[in-house]
């Protein structure tokens, strides 16, 4: 499936070099019309570990634990694993294909812009530029709130807990402790220790065969309450394109990029495994898990670390010291969504696309897009305000960083596979006679996955149920789609060469 393409047919406009000793990647940069402005001293196993640590499996498993054990339970979260997973590496897999041919910061919406042929690259590289950065800005904005609820939890048990008068902090305490995360800005260990520690484990049938349909929600059919479930495995296996915005910070980047794509999705289904088959040993209680009455105040992993230590040692200070360990995975995992965000801001304002462009892609002395840094955390920050208004509507924010991400996705698969199919010139790694049902097969995946979690989920729908995930998403698009045939499209021509400048 890999091979070496060794007569690649250039446009005249090209600039090549035929130096040998240029870097891979920064000589594919040039020859796609940019100079080298980045830092480029990432390795392969630098460049997998930023999009290994954004996916990172105790981030998202942790955060939509309770979304897995409400829709279906065990049987939900393992099988809708596996089936998530094979999907999610299809997706992975032919945007690696497109990323050794295009090994640039600008990553997907560079990608639809070269893929959809001259005329319609502006609207391409548009669109997807937009769905990728709303995307990837609701993606820090979730990961970043995830954690400060994790630390109001970590913070009432250590007072207590629910039941003991512990702390219950406010809305505003957790929006202000996101505030300071973004400011500042384990696995195998948990996987064994919390059923290894828990008096009361659960046995093999119910961990791989029991489905809870007792949710509370008004949903009957167990196939919809399933597929409601796969939102946990979807939301964690996500984030990858990482390592194609830190192609330009990569060595050779043109065989590293879809390398560090490919393992880390890899890696993560195997690890992300783990951690759920290990948790769920610990799970005897499901109602009582998802219970606001627990001294989790409901929050079902916090519950099953805390319990477990308190039941076998008498206090739950081991299952606090777990959470904290959860912490600060979830930590390193925004950092590592901000520096995405900031490469993708850095790229697209490079292009001219984002309003005072000009401002967001300068670099410091460091060589580090800071102003659109400080873009990407101002962006996640608004966002969760609509936690102060209804928790309901900030929800929709993992489903929309989900969709988002993945339409940006497979955007420029579905260009690979249609309009490019005859004139694409794959790069190093590419996937041969497999690359064009691969890619299909993934479009389908994508566009199931948008329909299916913009879906009610809970009955009836009243203005505290509603799932504003379509709402958001369509005042999005009218808002972009607005923006280019009013403005964006006198002026914007797609991703645009800078090495005159």
């Amino acid at each position: 499936m890999v091979s070496a393409i060794q007569n690649r047919t250039l446009p005249s406009h090209v600039v090549t070099n035929d130096d040998a000793s240029i870097d891979s990647g920064h000589n594919r940069l040039l020859q796609l019309g940019y100079k080298q402005e980045l830092k480029r001293d990432l390795s392969v196993v630098s460049n997998f570990a930023l999009s290994f640590s954004i996916i990172s499996v105790l981030t998202g498993i942790t955060t939509l634990y309770n979304t897995g054990l409400n829709f279906g339970g065990p049987v939900s979260m393992q099988y809708g694993w596996f089936l998530a997973s094979a999907f999610t590496m299809l997706v992975a897999l032919s945007m690696a294909e497109i990323c050794s041919a295009y090994p640039t910061s600008g990553g997907l919406y560079y990608w639809s812009a070269k893929l959809a042929g001259p005329k319609r690259a502006p609207f391409a590289s548009w669109i997807t530029g937009w769905f990728n950065i709303i995307g990837l800005w609701a993606g820090t904005t979730s990961v970043d709130f995830s954690l400060a609820q994790l630390i109001q939890v970590i913070i009432l048990l250590s007072t207590g807990g629910k039941n003991g008068g512990g702390y219950v902090a406010s809305k505003y305490v957790v929006l202000a402790f996101h505030g300071g995360i973004l400011l500042l800005h384990g696995v195998f260990v948990l996987m064994i220790l919390i059923p290894s520690v828990a008096t009361e484990r659960a046995s093999a049938k119910f961990v791989f065969t029991h489905f809870n349909a007792d949710n509370g929600n008004e949903i009957n059919s167990r196939p919809y309450m399933f597929l409601l479930g796969l939102l946990m495995s979807q939301y964690t296996l996500s984030g990858y394109d990482a390592s194609a915005h830190m192609t330009e910070e990569t060595k050779g980047a043109d065989r590293n990029g879809p390398k560090g794509i490919i393992s880390a999705v890899g890696i993560s289904i195997i690890v992300g495994w783990g951690y759920i088959v290990g948790i769920t040993f610990a799970v005897t209680d499901i109602p009582y898990l998802l219970s606001e009455n627990n001294d989790a105040g409901g929050y079902a992993i916090a519950e099953i670390f805390y319990q477990s230590f308190k039941r076998r040692y008498g206090n739950g200070i081991g299952g606090i010291i777990c959470l904290a360990i959860v912490a600060v995975a979830i930590f390193f995992c925004g950092m590592g969504t901000i520096t995405s965000n900031s490469r993708m801001a850095y790229a697209f304002s490079r292009d001219g696309a984002m309003p005072f462009s000009s401002l967001w892609h300068k670099v410091n002395k460091q060589d580090v897009p800071i102003y659109a840094v400080w873009l990407s955390v101002f962006m996640s920050f608004c966002m969760a305000l609509t936690s102060l208004g209804s928790i309901v509507a900030f929800q929709a924010m993992v489903s929309i960083a989900v969709i988002g991400l993945y339409i940006a996705y497979a955007l420029p698969i579905f260009f690979r596979v249609t309009l490019a199919r005859k004139h694409f010139v794959a790069g190093p790694f590419n996937l041969g006679r497999y690359g064009i049902i691969i890619g299909l097969v993934a479009v389908i995946w994508v566009v199931i996955i948008s329909i299916l979690f913009s879906l009610p989920v809970s009955y009836p729908i009243t203005i505290e149920t509603l799932n504003y995930t379509p709402v958001a998403l369509g005042c999005f698009i009218i808002l972009v789609v607005s923006y280019w045939l009013i403005s964006g499209r006198h002026w914007f021509k797609g991703p645009i060469t800078n090495l005159e400048k």
